[in-house]
């Protein structure tokens, strides 16, 4: 057997670097059969010999960290592959959420466009009953919407001598999935002079025998029975009946006079139905003379129908002026009446075309409204009274200005008319 002999002379080099650099080593690895004898192994052989094992396992080591890396390498590429599949995935799941945000977004922009009123007006349909087409002149009507390219149809159903409304669902919902269309709650009764005094004759009738107007049984129904039935059929119609006066009352040989009398006859019984209708059905009467004004009341009232959904849909608040802002926002009035003028000024700025400098210098000449009312009194003249603010300056602007006769007549007959249908313009 062999063993590790350590050597007993060791040759020195004359350079002193070689000798600290160059260290021969004195160990011998020998086979794994080889039995090394402890009493006789010196401790730097031992140390030699774990250099020597410590290497075989570094060699050990490093093929294993090698295989090790390549399972490491195909590991990472899967979990860099998985990565990319799912930055994909969520790049396509956004990509189809903003394409569905824009489709979105495009329907509800369709949808307001055909809520505006001259596309929404399209969607509407006239439907005139026949009875109506017995009177020549309802071919004006027939004209009129034929020039507006409006939709209209000739029906002999429901309400006679009506005109009703439908127009087009554009949201499908449970209950209007079978039709597809939406009626209007709006409808128009064209009778004539002769047929409200039947109605006015049906409804005295009924009175005296203290009877329900669909309870009466004649030969023939009258208008007013027909309403009656309509009206407790379909709830939540609003009728308003339009009574035309006759030819000769058209023609122009009568004149207001002449209709007050015609009025006149039956005031009573008339009043009587026309508090009924109002109270009991809601139902407005309208005396209009021939059909143009029936037709400019029809288109007047199709237009009325078609900027109804815009207006809803935008939130349109009752008042007709901006609310917005700090014009909106009120005047306080304390208990020592600070805030009084400043109302005032605020009441003559909303006539048109009136500026606050202009309200301004109408409020300082007269600070209430009592007090101009006073100066009106004082006038022994209409025409004085009505140019008593003319002449009142201006503050303001490049150049002098007057209130003028304009206004000064308008903000005259707002304090003095007795009429609340009077146009102050």
């Amino acid at each position: 057997m062999s063993a590790v002999q350590r050597a007993k002379t060791w040759e020195i080099s004359d350079s002193e670097n070689e000798s600290d650099e160059v260290k021969p080593s004195s160990c011998v690895i020998l086979d794994q059969d080889t039995s090394v004898n402890e009493s006789n192994t010196s401790p730097s052989s031992r140390s030699c010999s774990a250099r020597a094992e410590d290497g075989a396992d570094g060699v050990k080591i490093s093929s294993k960290r090698r295989r090790r890396t390549r399972e490491e390498v195909q590991e990472e590429l899967d979990t860099r592959k998985a990565a990319r599949d799912k930055r994909r995935e969520e790049k396509e799941k956004l990509k189809e959420k903003k394409l569905q945000e824009q489709q979105r977004r495009k329907e509800a922009a369709e949808r307001l466009n055909l809520l505006k009123p001259e596309n929404f007006i399209k969607s509407l349909t006239a439907h005139i009953h026949a009875v109506l087409l017995r009177d020549a002149g309802c071919d004006v009507l027939l004209r009129t919407l034929d020039g507006f390219q409006w939709t209209n149809r000739i029906e002999n159903q429901g309400l006679p001598n009506s005109i009703s409304w439908t127009r087009q669902a554009l949201q499908q919902t449970e209950d209007e999935a079978e039709h597809g269309v939406i009626e209007e709650d709006q409808v128009l009764m064209v009778i004539s002079h002769n047929e409200f005094e039947d109605m006015v004759m049906s409804h005295k009738t009924v009175t005296n025998q203290s009877a329900l107007i669909g309870d009466m049984h004649e030969e023939a129904e009258s208008l007013l029975q027909h309403l009656s039935k309509y009206l407790t059929r379909t709830a939540g119609k609003v009728v308003t009946i339009l009574v035309m006066i006759s030819h000769q009352q058209r023609s122009g040989s009568w004149g207001e006079e002449d209709f007050d009398f015609y009025l006149n006859q039956h005031h009573l019984d008339t009043e009587q139905l026309l508090v009924h209708l109002q109270l009991y059905w809601n139902v407005a009467v309208h005396f209009l003379f021939g059909w143009q004004e029936v037709t400019d009341h029809v288109v007047a009232l199709t237009k009325a129908l078609s900027k109804r959904p815009y207006k809803a849909l935008c939130g349109d608040p009752d008042l007709g002026f901006c609310m917005d802002g700090s014009w909106s926002a009120g005047v306080r009035v304390d208990r020592d009446g600070r805030g009084l003028a400043q109302v005032w000024t605020r009441q003559i700025q909303q006539l048109n075309r009136v500026s606050p400098a202009m309200a301004k210098a109408v409020t300082s000449a007269y600070p209430s409204p009592s007090l101009l009312l006073k100066a009106y009194e004082e006038l022994p003249s209409e025409e004085e009274r009505r140019r008593l603010l003319a002449d009142l300056t201006v503050v303001g602007g490049a150049k002098e200005r007057r209130v003028g006769p304009e206004l000064a007549g308008r903000i005259h007959r707002l304090l003095t008319s007795q009429n609340p249908h009077l146009l102050l313009d």
